[in-house]
């Protein structure tokens, strides 16, 4: 890590090498604990408590990412994965199944349950349907994360029958998908993998990467997501951060929170308030959300609805919307307003303003209102993590010891990728199936190419090409 990246930097109070390497997992709560504690207490200790936040209030955690394998079958510019990972063999399904029990003591059902990678995929298929078995048997939410290539209808059919809830493609253009030269053009990607989910009952989401070859685009990118608001339900924009072992590693200064905010509500066509609610520290995470009539659309948090809200989230977790469960969302949301009839006017202000601005739109579409949340998240770059970030994290990732930020996972990967498990019957499992437990023994270069990615392989790569020129120069040929 650079010196000028270590410690105080203005305001900004970043961890240094010894905080991050032994930075904690989280504690395991014991029986009757308040799950819902440790976050709340990370929010009120950093200055993030407030009437509209939610982090620690209406959930323990966001979201956990559940790594079942290292490997992928894209090479993204931006990937933040280790230059290790094509090594490193798959976790037991035992081991991962251990996990996923940990999770759910943690943070209980309704646990929103990422199941990544590298590309999950990858993993034989009764892996996959065991995994999302696990995780819908203790009432948590699985979410498939891929780049969609072997996501097939066949797969994400019996995935959806094991108790799949979202899948979520990751499509942009540091792929270096074949045949596509633009962000434009892999909306025809976008369009397929939204038809191989239809009618599964799954939610669709999209990621994508925000760098300097797409942010242009971002504008463009949202409103082909609100006009199909039907058949999406999340869009997210992650900004490029340094980290992993992508070729590509800086941010460009026109990439920020705040230029994206911009792209995103032009292309919504509505105004968009990024701050209500708040989905913990808000230099990670914005959230906004619109409502679609036809051509039609409304912001579901606007400047003037600030205060309804936070009597709304003050009111109680019982208030909360669950995008997984709108009935019961409904539902409690009658019995909360009977509880607080001093709400019920203002809800009735609320929704004659929504009904107002979406006008014309109820009518084409015969009152059908579609839904869908614009997210951006805001990964920090691993040499400079900021502590109260890191605090009060709200995206785990789940490691043989416990959950832990996911940016402070990435910052030292390989520490946790390269960690052996005891099996069932007590024998240690090692990730590189030798005795070589820790990165500063293993040989990058001794790596036949087709285990390398991102920078070791455009190395490699270039160090093969410039030997060949050695071994057959320029030849000058006189006329």
């Amino acid at each position: 890590m650079p010196k000028d990246f270590a410690g105080k930097d203005g305001l900004k109070d970043y961890l240094t090498p010894a905080d991050i390497a032994v930075w904690p997992t989280a504690e395991t709560p014991r029986a009757g604990d308040d799950r819902f504690a440790p976050l709340r207490s990370a929010m009120v200790r950093n200055g993030l408590d407030g009437p509209t936040q939610i982090a620690g209030r209406h959930f323990p955690m966001g979201c956990v990412a559940l790594e079942i394998t290292q490997r992928c079958n894209l090479d993204c510019s931006a990937c933040y994965l280790s230059d290790l990972s094509e090594a490193v063999r798959d976790l037991p399904l035992t081991e991962i199944l251990r996990r996923i029990d940990l999770i759910a003591v943690h943070y209980g059902p309704r646990t929103n349950v990422q199941i990544t990678g590298g590309d999950p995929t990858l993993r034989r298929r009764e892996d996959l349907i065991a995994i999302v078995r696990r995780i819908a048997g203790h009432g948590m939410r699985p979410a498939l994360f891929t780049n969609g290539i072997k996501a097939d209808r066949d797969l994400l059919c019996a995935l959806a029958a094991a108790g799949l809830k979202d899948v979520a493609f990751h499509v942009d253009m540091t792929q270096d998908r074949k045949g596509y030269d633009s962000e434009a053009a892999l909306n025809a990607v976008r369009v397929a993998y939204i038809a191989r989910a239809r009618g599964l009952g799954l939610q669709v989401l999209f990621n994508t990467t925000i760098f300097e070859g797409n942010i242009d685009d971002v504008a463009m990118l949202a409103a082909f997501f609100r006009d199909r608001a039907r058949d999406i339900h999340l869009a997210s924009f992650q900004m490029i951060a340094d980290t992993g072992r992508g070729v590509a590693r800086e941010r460009a200064a026109a990439i920020t929170q705040q230029s994206v905010m911009a792209r995103i509500a032009a292309g919504a066509g509505t105004a968009l308030s990024f701050d209500t609610p708040r989905v913990g520290h808000p230099d990670c995470n914005r959230y906004a959300m619109i409502l679609t009539a036809g051509e039609a659309t409304a912001p579901v948090f606007a400047p003037e609805d600030a205060a309804y809200f936070e009597a709304l989230f003050l009111a109680g977790r019982e208030m909360f919307y669950d995008r997984h469960d709108l009935a019961g969302s409904v539902r409690r949301f009658a019995v909360g307003l009977c509880r607080r009839p001093g709400l019920v006017w203002r809800s009735v202000l609320y929704a004659a303003r929504k009904i107002r601005a979406l006008g014309r739109g109820l009518w084409k579409t015969r009152g059908r209102v579609d839904r869908l949340t614009f997210y951006i998240h805001n990964f920090m770059h691993a040499d400079k993590l900021e502590r109260d970030r890191c605090e009060a994290c709200v995206f785990m990732t789940m490691t043989r010891d416990g959950p832990v930020s996911m940016c402070v996972h990435n910052a030292k990967r390989d520490a946790y990728i390269l960690q052996p498990v005891r099996g069932e019957d007590g024998a240690e499992w090692k990730p590189l199936g030798d005795d070589r437990p820790l990165r500063d023994v293993i040989d990058i270069k001794a790596l036949p190419v087709n285990r390398l990615k991102g920078r070791a392989r455009a190395e490699r790569m270039k160090a093969r090409a410039e030997r060949q020129a050695v071994r057959t120069p320029d030849v000058q040929v006189e006329s």
